[in-house]
């Protein structure tokens, strides 16, 4: 399709028609997210006979805007009580929780709102125009180029662990050690499943996550009277000045929300790579070329920015190989596949010649959902942010059965309650003893990725490590990650210098 601006602004006035399922399905799509548990690929499903009935440029509007918003409304527990309310906001706790400690959680809100919307908007808005390049960087990064990435994400351990490096470290490798349990990726062996069949596929990650952050922040909670009370800085007098300093610390952010949610755009494209990666690796990255690496973890504004501006670039990536050539790149893509294909919908190449409006039609309807996103959600965030002034008796209670609930409802196991009630304890002690629980997730996450691509690099070259650099991309890669190691040395050794002229 050869664009000119008539034909541009044509499918966007037809995508626009549309805002009467796109505003509904954003509205949704904040609450999901919000709890702990559902995501958008469990809603869909529960959904099932709505979109079923949907006429087919209906229901994937409808789905890709739920999708959308699920990104942004993760992060409001996350910054709020220290709840992620999905994956992929688990790194927004790092700082954000940590202002709302102080506070300002509606700055944080309205500063991960702008972030958020933002990096969603540039990523759809680049994808709609790259999308035949972007289509084909699936092609190109395999097993030996996503070991590098999740090395990327496991250099977080270090730098969330630079207060206390051995700590950090310890929680870092248990949680590699947890995400071994289950069947192995060559011969499916169980290993550590203790003869539970349920665990056999991996440890669950929704219930360990609760676990790890709800659970053991609610236990937590009992401890204090309200949220903020570790500081003595109430939300009960924010003023709307509040939200107006969040987006003008956002706005002033603009380049760091930009390269950090290409960041969740590229990692989004790459099959099974997702959002809980992207956010990471950008909070590390974020934090490595930071002039100010020490004020990461204490509430630091870009330490909140990077992981929210990554996440919701996520969306539009991962549906690239979906639309693109019909290969869904994470679960709720998949679930969006199912649907399309019943109702006698083709993706792939072709369907960008047959029918431009539906293809391209996607990614503008991300666009207005993010639009739609920035104008619903900004104006809630003084509303919102009078959470942490809750009681904890009452806040507590209610943390707790929803976090039970959504620990349940992925799999629908009630041994999962279980797997996040043993997490919330294990979390609870680690918190305690100050070893960090986000560095223990890390590891959990990250572990089975990092063993399934590492194995099937080397079985396919019969066991030789010389594989990990023999792809030109792969190398680069590497050298990447080589210069983000050296980074905060060379830059130690440059003010050094720097010192010791100035004295001289």
């Amino acid at each position: 399709m050869h664009w000119d601006f008539t034909q541009a602004l044509d499918l966007f006035l037809h995508t626009l028609g549309y805002w009467w399922v796109i505003i509904p399905s954003v509205l949704v799509g904040i609450l999901v997210g919000a709890i702990p548990g559902l995501n958008a690929a469990n809603t869909i499903i529960m959904l099932l006979p709505l979109t079923l009935a949907m006429k087919p440029e209906v229901s994937l509007f409808f789905m890709v805007s739920l999708y959308c918003a699920t990104h942004l409304g993760g992060g409001i527990p996350a910054i709020l009580i220290n709840v992620p309310g999905t994956g992929g906001a688990a790194a927004s706790t790092l700082d954000g929780y940590p202002m709302a400690l102080k506070g300002l959680g509606q700055q944080a809100l309205a500063m991960s709102f702008v972030a958020a919307t933002a990096g969603g908007l540039i990523a759809s808005l680049a994808t709609l125009f790259l999308l035949p390049f972007l289509s084909r960087i699936g092609y190109y990064v395999h097993s030996v180029e996503m070991v590098v990435i999740m090395l990327f994400g496991i250099i977080l351990i270090a730098a969330i662990a630079a207060k206390n490096m051995l700590k950090g470290l310890i929680a870092g490798v248990f949680g590699l050690l947890l995400g071994g349990i289950g069947a192995d990726a060559i011969y499916s062996a169980p290993r550590a499943t203790f003869g539970f069949l349920e665990l056999y596929s991996g440890l669950p990650l929704v219930p360990v996550m609760i676990g790890l952050f709800a659970i053991s922040e609610a236990l937590l909670m009992i401890e204090h009277e309200i949220v903020s009370s570790k500081t003595g800085a109430h939300d009960k007098n924010a003023v709307w000045a509040q939200t107006r300093e969040g987006i003008q610390m956002a706005g002033q952010r603009w380049w760091h929300i930009v390269w950090t949610s290409f960041i969740g755009l590229v990692i989004g494209i790459i099959p099974g790579a997702g959002a809980s990666i992207a956010s990471f690796v950008a909070y590390q990255q974020s934090r490595m070329y930071s002039k100010t690496p020490e004020l990461y973890g204490t509430g630091h504004p870009e330490g909140l920015i990077a992981p929210e501006a990554a996440n919701n670039g996520v969306g539009p990536g991962s549906l690239v190989p979906l639309m693109a050539i019909g290969v869904p790149g994470g679960e709720t893509s998949a679930v969006m596949l199912i649907v399309l294909q019943y109702q006698g919908i083709v993706l792939g190449p072709r369907l960008f010649m047959t029918t431009p409006y539906l293809a391209y039609g996607v990614f503008i309807a991300m666009v207005l959902a993010y639009l739609f996103m920035l104008l619903t959600i900004l104006p809630m965030a003084h509303h919102l942010s009078r959470i942490t002034v809750v009681s904890t008796k009452y806040l507590v209670p209610i943390i707790i059965a929803f976090t039970l609930v959504g620990a349940f409802a992925p799999r629908e196991y009630g041994f999962d309650m279980v797997i996040a009630l043993v997490f919330g304890i294990l979390g609870y002690l680690c918190r305690k003893t100050g070893y960090h629980v986000a560095a223990l997730l890390i590891g959990v996450v990250l572990g089975p990725y990092i063993e399934r691509n590492l194995m099937r690099a080397l079985r396919i070259s019969d066991g030789k490590v010389g594989i990990l650099f023999s792809s030109t991309l792969g190398n680069m890669l590497w050298a990447m990650l080589v210069f983000t190691l050296l980074l905060p040395w060379l830059r130690q050794q440059w003010h050094r210098m720097a010192a010791a002229k100035h004295a001289a």
